[in-house]
Parts: structure tokens; C-alpha cells; sequence
């Protein structure tokens, strides 16, 4: 059999597979991206014209973006119980079809409350998608290009921001909003055929479930290199090593009750307070900027050039901070960028110059979304297989948490009348809690587990192929 290290591709065909999983996934979270963008692309559109769903003053406004995050929430959480359960490929597969649906269900609204309500469906189908596709990343990519994959899948979220936002300024006034949301059903028209025939199960998860032929066989299929994917089943444990040879399986729990273990429960929680400060940030800036540009003296045209560049400058910086990060680690990297968002928000209110004001803008979508990126990735290598679809789930939906409160603190900001310079300071001071809880994650329980089994039994007990975290 022919071996493999995982820095390297072990055929052409191997390659190819896992640039096809690339493929299926970045263009699913793209489109999660694009979601995200066009409700605050066109809320100004929907506060200026009663015609289109009712009148909405700017507090219902912000919770109308809050329900889709509710929705995100559920769906993810739920996901991430079934998809450790039932497999990667079936919960992508039905997210797909669902998200496209629900947008083009949106895109025919009448009134606020089908609008809000449809936002909270279409919010459970990105939320599948989000949770599930760390996990399938994590467990396709090879290991020294984890964050680097991550970063590229994950930065579809700004980039499909960049996305609504270019077609928020070319196209709204010829499709309208309701044409815009209808651009981001296509995914079912193709979109879900790629994921049909060219996403595989996870041989890892099959192996996992006990499944062990199967994976082999898959392997063999997409030639993916076995001795990477497929762990070496333990050894017979004699009476002398039973002991010793506990610790390790109990780290290795299935789903959420992995992830709320002893052993996993401090890294879980600040994972899931780094991450709901993260989306906090990103969902209230990508609802609220426009308007808070507008009342920095921007017109509502070139106030959507402030998506552009926050999205733009995550695109841009996510990648180039994956590269750091596979190098120095994603903990240190996701620190950083949290502190350089927390400087340029707090320093847009000083800034007069626009060119300036621009490029503080995109600073700061390299330490929102940019930083987001990252934390994904640093979640799904934090959790071992068994658990690791549950623990992207929790850094997602808990998270969400943050996306549903971030619009709706935006829309009260906005409501009370305050001005830019609250705003962006409230959103400064979000990043740096963000940094500090970053900062306080632990080292992975994994990692420590795999570094300390014993070998003194007559056969060496085989390492679990759980993944190093960044940290």
C-alpha cells in the first residue's frame, strides 16, 4: 500500500476529490455570505419605501435581521447533533436545497411578518451549512493546509458580502430587491448537482461510526491515501494498560456530549464567547453601516461602499492571516485581528478623510469577518472526529447568538438617535472582550491526550488521528 504523509497529495485523484469538497463548500458559505450582505444592502430601500412589506422603523428593521440569525442558530446547533449522527453529506445536501428555497420564498414577500418569518426559515438552512462545512473541511483538507482551507471556504462569507454589495450597487435598480434575493436561490440550480455527485461521505466519519469498510472503500474510490483517513484500529489492550488506555476514548465522546465534557468544557465555552462576540460585530456592522455612514454624511449610494470595503478587507486579510496562522498559530492571529478591529472602530469617528475612513473600514473587516474566518478553523481543529461536527455547530449556533443581538443593538443605537461615534465605539469594545477570550482558550484535550498515552503494552497503542490544534 502505497503511504502518504498528510502534507502532501498522494495522486492526482486524491487532489482532485478534495478540491472538488473545496468547491462544493466555499461556494455554499458564498452564498451564506451573500445572505448575510443583501438584507442590509437593500435595508435602506425597505426603510425609505412602505410599498414593497410595510413601514419599518429602524427597531423592527433590526429585528427583522435578528430572526434569520435565530434561525442560523437553531439550524446550526441542529446540524451539528445530526450531523455526527447521520453524516457530513446528507445534512450539506439538504441545506443547500433549503437555503435556495427559502430565498426565493423571501423574494416574494408581501408583508413584514411572511418576510421575518421566511428570514428565520431560510436562517435554518444557512446555519446547516455553516456548521457543517467546518467539519467537512477539517476533515478533507490535509493537515498543514487546515487553516489555510478553512480561511478559503470560510472567507465566502465576506466574499459573498463583496458579492451583494457589488450587485446591491450595479443591479438594484433594474431587479429590485425582490431580484436580488432571487440571485441567491440559484445555488439549487447548480449548486446542489455538484454536491450530488461530487461530495463524498467523510471516510473519517465512517470509520468513526464503526464503519470501516466502507471508508476503505470510499479511499479507494476517491483515491484518498487510507493510512490519512482511516485510523488504525486499537490494538487489543492487555490488563496491565487497561487503565492507561481509558483516557484517551473518553476524550472521544460523540456530539455535544463530547464537546461538554470535563475534559473539553473550558475551551468549549470560550469558544463559543470568542465566536458570539465575532458574529456580534459582523452581523451588526453588515446590517447597520450603511446607515451609520449615512448619518457620518455619506449618501445612501456611497454608503454601500462601506460593505465593499469591510467585506473586501476580510476577503484580502482572512487569507493572508491564514497563512500566519498555519505558520504561528490561529489563537495568536485571532487575538491580533480582534485588537485591530477594537483600534480602527474606535478610531473611524476621528477620521475625516474618506480614502482614510475607506481603509480603516476594510482594517476592520479583517479583524470582524476576517477574524471569523479563523475561528472556525481553530474550532474544528480544537475537537476531535467523534465530537468535531458538534463542536463547529456550538462555535456556529451559540455564536449566532451574537448575529441576533448584534442587528438588533444596531437597530436600537440607530433608533435612539445616537450618533456614529456610540456606534462604532460599542462595536470597538465588543472586539476587545473578543481578544480576550481568544487569548484564554486552553490547549486542546486532544492534543495533550495524544502527547501523553503510555506505551508500555507489548503492541503500541495507535495515536487517534484527531488533528493539532492552532493554539
Amino acid at each position: 500500500m502505497a503511504t502518504s504523509s498528510p502534507d502532501v497529495w498522494q495522486s492526482p485523484k486524491h487532489r482532485r476529490t478534495v478540491y472538488l469538497v473545496l468547491a462544493v463548500v466555499g461556494i455554499s458559505i458564498l452564498f451564506d455570505g451573500y445572505d448575510l450582505v443583501i438584507y442590509g444592502a437593500v435595508l435602506s430601500t425597505l426603510l425609505n419605501d412602505p410599498s414593497h412589506i410595510g413601514a419599518l422603523s429602524p427597531a423592527v428593521a433590526g429585528t427583522l435581521g435578528s430572526y434569520a440569525m435565530i434561525g442560523v442558530m437553531i439550524g446550526a446547533l441542529t446540524a451539528g447533533a445530526i450531523g455526527d449522527r447521520v453524516g457530513r453529506r446528507k445534512v450539506m445536501l439538504t441545506a443547500i436545497v433549503w437555503f435556495s428555497v427559502g430565498m426565493a420564498l423571501t423574494a416574494m414577500s408581501t408583508s413584514i411578518v411572511m418576510f421575518g418569518f421566511l428570514r428565520f426559515l431560510t436562517g435554518l438552512g444557512v446555519g446547516m451549512i455553516v456548521a457543517t462545512g467546518g467539519a467537512i473541511i477539517a476533515e478533507f483538507a490535509p493537515r498543514n493546509r487546515r487553516n489555510l482551507f478553512n480561511a478559503i471556504v470560510y472567507s465566502g462569507v465576506p466574499a459573498g458580502g463583496v458579492m451583494a454589495s457589488i450587485f446591491a450597487l450595479l443591479f438594484e435598480d433594474y431587479l429590485g430587491w425582490r431580484g436580488l434575493f432571487l440571485i441567491g436561490a440559484t445555488p439549487l440550480l447548480f449548486l446542489f448537482p455538484l454536491a450530488l455527485f461530487f461530495l463524498p461521505e467523510s471516510p473519517r466519519w465512517l470509520a468513526a461510526r464503526g464503519r470501516r469498510a466502507e471508508a476503505i472503500a470510499l479511499c479507494e474510490r476517491k483515491g484518498l491515501p487510507i493510512a490519512d483517513f482511516v485510523p488504525v484500529a486499537p490494538a487489543p489492550v492487555s490488563s496491565t494498560t487497561a487503565a492507561t488506555a481509558v483516557t484517551p476514548v473518553a476524550v472521544e465522546r460523540t456530539g455535544f456530549a463530547g464537546i461538554f465534557s470535563r475534559a473539553y468544557l473550558p475551551g468549549t465555552m470560550l469558544i463559543g464567547a470568542m465566536s458570539f462576540i465575532g458574529l456580534l460585530s459582523t452581523y451588526g456592522l453588515n446590517t447597520w453601516l450603511p446607515k451609520i455612514m449615512e448619518s457620518n454624511g455619506a449618501s445612501a449610494h456611497d454608503s454601500l461602499y462601506s460593505l465593499l470595503f469591510l467585506n473586501g478587507g476580510a476577503v484580502v486579510g482572512g487569507l493572508i492571516a491564514s497563512w500566519f496562522a498555519d505558520r504561528i498559530g490561529a489563537k495568536t492571529i485571532i487575538t491580533s485581528t480582534f485588537f485591530l478591529a477594537a483600534l480602527c472602530l474606535g478610531a473611524l469617528p476621528f477620521i475625516s478623510a474618506w480614502p482614510l475612513m475607506y481603509t480603516a473600514i476594510a482594517l476592520a473587516g479583517i479583524g470582524v469577518l476576517g477574524t471569523q474566518v479563523l475561528t472556525y478553523g481553530l474550532t474544528s481543529n480544537y475537537f476531535g472526529t467523534a465530537c468535531r461536527a458538534a463542536g463547529v455547530a456550538w462555535c456556529a449556533g451559540f455564536g449566532r447568538l451574537g448575529g441576533i443581538v448584534g442587528p438588533a443593538v444596531g437597530g436600537l443605537i440607530i433608533g435612539l438617535g445616537f450618533g456614529p461615534t456610540i456606534a462604532f465605539f460599542i462595536f470597538a469594545g465588543a472586539a476587545v472582550l473578543g481578544a480576550i477570550c481568544t487569548a484564554l482558550i486552553p490547549r486542546s484535550p486532544a492534543e495533550v491526550t495524544i502527547s501523553t498515552v503510555p506505551s508500555t503494552s507489548t503492541e503500541p497503542v495507535a495515536p487517534r488521528r484527531t488533528p493539532q490544534p492552532q493554539s
